[in-house]
């Protein structure tokens, strides 16, 4: 057998074994998300009881006493973070998913190099993948400055088996004792007020208080699995609770190839909410499991509102992948939307007007089972308020589907749908 006929018979061996491995986990995937979650007394989501399970299931403690803002597309998130960094004393800790390209990609490296110069001990950490199309002038920029700028997860062929299990955290701490966190990328589609399809509708937090220290926990994480190195105990001061401040809960979600936490979590939030459960999420592509749950709160009188991704969204192919539940939503009676002006790309639940989920999740497998993500959940009227505020607005740039007009769609558009479930757990 000649060279080229060995190399030939390799090749389609190897083609035939990755085969086998998709075909695989995409069996064990379709498995997985058919089967839910027993829970015969759910507690009252915002109650006592529901955040000592969070804090038991997901490992995130009830921290009372912090102040949080929240902030709405990049008009509020980037000044409200280039000013934090310009008030740092002694450490910044910065870790994003995406740092792509325009005018706010050069003045965020500018303010972090600036303060790294000043003798601040700067860190940056950026995914591999999620960040590949940064200017690489930035980086040595930075590292010029003093700052270490590390990339996560970057692909070897002995870290084969985590090329696809990224770091989707986007966390800013300042001096261990303010943090941001949420959805933004550093590109130019999140700068602005979500005006027009160019640019990201996006929610962030900024949190002062007892939970920024299990923010940097989530920080350090990561930073430890790139570097092997800890951070010193300047980056932990002691943290106050506010007396007019209000519990928070961190839920850090680390990749394994399975539910983490998030998805119980969720599930009982669905389970445990009585009159509204109103969803916003830039990719919205469930198991089939948690869209049964969904019908069953519709079912019992739960306001339920899904809003979504429209046309404008960068990821298509995991909004026609979404779209293999609609029918069965509308149906049971729950309300779905899908955002028209700009890219969706806040992530946020609120239940009952009392408790909020703001995070880095999306209601999608790749959230569910793939990523490093990390959520807060606040137990607070006011802030529940003021994001279903936000909701409602949203909605007013949004176009609601009817179960009859939706039984009508192509042929051919149904065909796409079903065909996404060759990469539904990719997605």
């Amino acid at each position: 057998m000649d060279k080229a006929s060995v190399i030939r018979r390799s090749v389609a061996g190897a083609g035939l074994g990755l085969a086998g491995i998709y075909a695989y986990n995409m069996a064990r995937y379709r498995r997985a998300a058919a089967q839910g979650f027993h829970l015969s007394h759910p507690a009252a989501v915002g109650s006592n009881e529901f955040a000592a399970f969070i804090e038991a299931l997901a490992q995130a403690p009830r921290r009372p006493g912090n102040r949080i803002t929240i902030l709405r597309n990049g008009c509020e998130i980037f000044p409200a973070m280039l000013e934090a960094i310009r008030s740092a004393r002694e450490c910044i800790n910065f870790s994003t998913y995406i740092y792509w390209t325009g005018d706010i990609a050069p003045r965020f490296a500018d303010a972090l190099a600036t303060r790294a110069s000043e003798g601040l001990e700067v860190n940056v950490l950026l995914d591999a993948q999620g960040s590949a199309r940064m200017d690489r002038g930035l980086i040595e920029h930075l590292r010029a400055s003093g700052a270490t700028v590390i990339w996560f997860r970057r692909p070897h062929w002995y870290t084969v088996g985590k090329v696809n299990k990224r770091m989707h955290r986007r966390l800013l701490i300042i001096d261990g004792k303010l943090g941001f966190m949420g959805g933004v990328g550093i590109a130019e589609q999140w700068d602005g007020n979500a005006e027009d399809p160019e640019h990201e509708r996006e929610t962030h937090l900024r949190i002062e208080g007892p939970a920024v220290r299990d923010l940097q926990g989530g920080f350090l994480e990561n930073w430890t699995e790139a570097t092997s190195a800890l951070l010193s105990a300047a980056h932990f001061p002691d943290l106050t609770a506010f007396d007019d401040g209000i519990p928070a809960q961190v839920a850090r979600i680390v990749s394994t190839g399975g539910t983490r936490g998030l998805d119980e979590m969720l599930w009982a939030a669905v389970a445990g909410s009585k009159e509204r459960l109103w969803v916003t999420t830039a990719f919205f592509a469930p198991r089939s499991a948690f869209v049964d749950a969904l019908c069953d709160a519709a079912s019992r009188g739960v306001d339920v509102r899904i809003l979504t991704g429209g046309p404008h969204q960068d990821k298509q192919i995991a909004r026609v992948a979404g779209h293999r539940s609609y029918e069965k939503l509308l149906h049971a009676g729950v309300r779905i939307f899908e955002y028209q002006q700009a890219k969706l790309h806040a992530k946020v639940i609120t239940i009952d007007r009392i408790w909020s989920h703001v995070g880095s999740s999306n209601l999608e497998n790749r959230s569910i089972a793939l990523n490093d993500e990390i959520n807060v959940s606040i137990q607070h009227t006011t802030v529940a308020t003021e994001l279903e505020r936000h909701f409602r607005d949203d909605l007013k740039a949004s176009q609601e589907l009817d179960l009859q007009s939706w039984r009508r769609r192509p042929v051919g558009k149904r065909a796409r749908e079903y065909a996404t479930e060759l990469i539904r757990q990719s997605l």
